[in-house]
C-alpha cells in the first residue's frame, strides 16, 4: 500500500498504523438488540486493541424482494444510532441512499458511507462531501479499483475531510462474486485508506430466490488474506 491520507472518525484513526474494525448487523433490528451488539463489539475491540467503528442501516434501499426487512426508517433508526454513541462511546457510520438524506444522517454519524450500487452517483457523492464528514465509498461491483478515484475526487472535492475506499467483491456470473485481491492494492495506490468487506464479498447476490445468501465459511481466510495485503479497515456484518 502506497502513502494515504489518514483521518479520525470519531477518536478512531482510519489510514494509521493499526487496523481498525467497522461492524455491527446489517440494518437496525430492535435498539435493544443494536446496544447489545454495540457493547459486545466495544468489549471485543477493546480487549483486542483495535480501532472499532460501529454499522448499523437505519433504512436499506436496495433489498432483493419487496417483502424484505428494511429498517425502522430515518428518524428511528437515528435515535438509535444517537443512543450508541452516547452509552457506547463508539464512532457510528451509516449509509445513505438518497440526497435529501445525507444532511440530517450527517448530524449523528461520524461517517456517511456510499453503497456500491450508488458509488457513481454524483449528486449524492458531492451532498456527502459538502457535509465536511469523512464518506466511505463502496466499490461497485461492476467497476475497476482504479475508477474509485474519479468517485474519491467528487466527495473531496465538494470539501470532505477525508476518503475512505471499500472492497466489497466483483459480479462473477449471476448469482456470484469473486475477490479480486489486486483490488485492494490497486485501490491503495490511489492514496486513500482501503477498507475489505469480508461478509458482503462472499455474497451470493438474489441467490435465495429472493434474497442474497453466501459462503460466510470464506469470511475468515479472506478477511486474513486482506489483512496479510495491508489492508486498513475490515468491514463485517
Amino acid at each position: 500500500m502506497s502513502e494515504k491520507k489518514p483521518f479520525l472518525v470519531g477518536a478512531t484513526e482510519l489510514g494509521g498504523p493499526d487496523l481498525v474494525i467497522i461492524a455491527g448487523p446489517c440494518v437496525i433490528e430492535s435498539q435493544e438488540m443494536t446496544l447489545e451488539v454495540a457493547r459486545f463489539l466495544s468489549d471485543l475491540c477493546c480487549e483486542q486493541k483495535l480501532g472499532l467503528i460501529f454499522k448499523a442501516s437505519y433504512l436499506k434501499a436496495n433489498r432483493t424482494a419487496a417483502r424484505s426487512y428494511r429498517g425502522p426508517g430515518l428518524v428511528k433508526g437515528l435515535k438509535i444510532l444517537s443512543l450508541v454513541k452516547e452509552e457506547v462511546g463508539c464512532p457510528v457510520l451509516s449509509d445513505v441512499h438518497e440526497t435529501h438524506e445525507v444532511e440530517p444522517v450527517s448530524r449523528v454519524v461520524d461517517i456517511l458511507q456510499i453503497p456500491a450500487f450508488l458509488c457513481r452517483q454524483t449528486a449524492l457523492l458531492e451532498a456527502a462531501g459538502a457535509t465536511g464528514k469523512p464518506v466511505n465509498i463502496k466499490k461497485g461491483q461492476f467497476l475497476a479499483p482504479a475508477d474509485m478515484a474519479h468517485a474519491a475526487g467528487k466527495v473531496e472535492a465538494s470539501g470532505g475531510s477525508g476518503v475512505a475506499l471499500t472492497e466489497r467483491g466483483t459480479f462473477f456470473g449471476y448469482h456470484d462474486l469473486v475477490v479480486d485481491m489486486r483490488s485492494l492494492i490497486e485501490m491503495g495506490t490511489l492514496g486513500y485508506p482501503v477498507i475489505f468487506d469480508a461478509t458482503h464479498s462472499v455474497q451470493k447476490p438474489g441467490g435465495l430466490q429472493g434474497s442474497s445468501g453466501g459462503q460466510r465459511n470464506l469470511v475468515r481466510p479472506l478477511a486474513r488474506a486482506a489483512v496479510a495485503v495491508g489492508v486498513d479497515g475490515l468491514f463485517l456484518e
